[in-house]
């Protein structure tokens, strides 16, 4: 492994770094990567890093040559080994270590690898943190050193926490798990064991050829097989996970996928008496359907941008007991330490059914029916995508339209709203549309799309 200036400036993404294995990440990447990082996070005060890896094949390659580059930088390098993302955050939580690296695609296709990275204590790299990063990486003035490596096993502490944050009811619920062989798969039954749950695992096994499904478990289509399970076994609800951990997917007891925001406004129902702070957060992408149920109970929505790395930030500087976005990533900051954990999400869920009769249809009796779309993507070049954006906002601002730019643009209207954004972990347009009538829904969708169509011109 080497240093190399052939690195593609465009894996460097708003959230993270990603992109595909081995076109665009490979071990010399790697290492030149490694090798900025340990020089970088010495200008932050730190003196060591936490490093850990989810479970796609090219680990290895990437895991040994960043480690080996930070190493080589004269940083100290605390190795976790093969962890999901949320265990990795533990970890930094627990020895800490705010400075880190995750390697992981989260995700995104088997093909694809990446690094979540943190500089110091405002956790995951985000926005112009990484585009600085970029630039000091590509002038390639790095130190030499030679760094000590250290191993730490993180599952032990992980499930305790588990253990100690959560209270279940009399009521034993039945649940179907799907790790989409993902990295959760490693722990979920470690985890699970320790409560009074039945369940089920299907594609438990480790394979980040991900054989069933691709592991967004925030895309309907990829829960079919967990829908078919709940109704086969007569479950009580079953929950689907990503490929590194960190995000959550519902269905209710009748096979229904639960977006995100209504289960959003399940948590909320349920804690809105229990905290003292009755401010919450949703991202852009998000139903009225939050908006509204905050309202009613009269506390305050922050709707902001999208992206783990902002939603999570914003929850933490805001001390907010509670937040999420639509794409599955939820804090809970009321007894939680704040980091996103697809499991804990979804034991919250369990937890909440295991005190009541109810099923989970029932927890979302009384909310707004609104008609949306699932979140829509159109592929744009990375060099061309944030024009086609820009554009739209500036035909928004020609009709006078109600507008929220804090993410692409969010259309707010009297009977509907319509958002158009760029993708900041792939080369895409992404745009969500809801309205009060499916009449309307399709205006919306025509103006918009038709407006996308006109100006992404690859």
């Amino acid at each position: 492994m080497k240093l190399t200036n052939y690195i593609n400036k465009y894996i460097f993404r708003g959230y993270d770094i990603r992109g595909k294995y081995p076109s665009d990440l490979n071990e010399d990447v790697a290492y030149t990567i490694g090798r900025s990082y340990g020089t970088y996070i010495k200008k932050f005060n730190q003196s060591k890093c936490v490093v850990g890896h989810d479970n796609r094949y090219s680990y290895q390659e990437l895991t040994k040559a960043l480690v080996t580059g930070i190493l080589d930088s004269g940083m100290d390098v605390v190795y976790l080994d093969l962890v999901t993302t949320p265990m990795y955050y533990y970890a930094q939580i627990k020895l800490g270590i705010p400075a880190g690296v995750m390697v992981t695609a989260s995700h995104n296709p088997k093909d694809e690898n990446g690094f979540k990275f943190s500089l110091d204590e405002r956790g995951n790299a985000k926005g112009e943190m990484i585009q600085e990063f970029l630039d000091f990486t590509m002038r390639q003035e790095f130190d030499e050193g030679l760094g000590t490596l250290s191993d730490y096993d993180i599952r032990d502490e992980y499930i305790e926490l588990f253990k100690n944050s959560l209270d279940f009811g009399n009521r034993r619920i039945k649940v179907v798990f799907d790790p989409g062989n993902g990295t959760t798969t490693s722990i979920i039954d470690d985890v699970f064991k320790n409560f009074p749950i039945d369940y089920e695992v299907i594609c438990g096994e480790s394979d980040p050829t991900f054989p069933n499904h691709h592991p967004d478990p925030c895309v309907e289509k990829n829960l079919d097989m967990l829908k078919e399970k709940v109704l086969e076994t007569k479950a009580d609800l079953g929950l689907g996970f990503d490929g590194d951990g960190d995000r959550l997917g519902v269905v209710d007891q009748n096979g229904n996928y639960i977006a995100t925001d209504k289960y959003m406004v399940i948590i909320i129902r349920d804690i809105f008496d229990k905290v003292k702070n009755k401010k919450f957060l949703c991202d852009v992408k998000c139903s009225r359907i939050v908006e509204d149920e905050v309202k009613k109970l009269g506390g305050e929505l922050i709707c902001y941008r999208t992206g783990n790395s902002y939603t999570k930030a914003k929850v933490k500087d805001d001390d907010l007991p509670f937040g999420g976005e639509l794409s599955g990533h939820v804090y809970f900051r009321d007894r939680w330490p704040g980091f996103d954990s697809g499991l804990y999400a979804g034991l919250r869920l369990i937890e909440i059914l295991s005190k009541t009769n109810k099923k989970v249809s029932e927890l979302l009796t009384g909310i707004t029916d609104y008609y949306s779309t699932e979140e829509l993507k159109f592929s744009s070049a990375d060099d061309v995508k944030a024009s086609v954006v820009e554009k739209v906002i500036a035909y928004c601002q020609e009709k006078n339209y109600d507008i929220n730019t804090i993410d692409g643009v969010r259309v707010n209207f009297e009977d509907g709203w319509a958002l158009v954004r760029f993708s900041n972990t792939g080369p895409n347009i992404t745009a969500r549309f809801e309205a009060k009538t499916p009449e309307r829904l399709e205006e919306l969708k025509t103006e918009f799309i038709d407006l996308i169509n006109k100006n992404n011109v690859q």
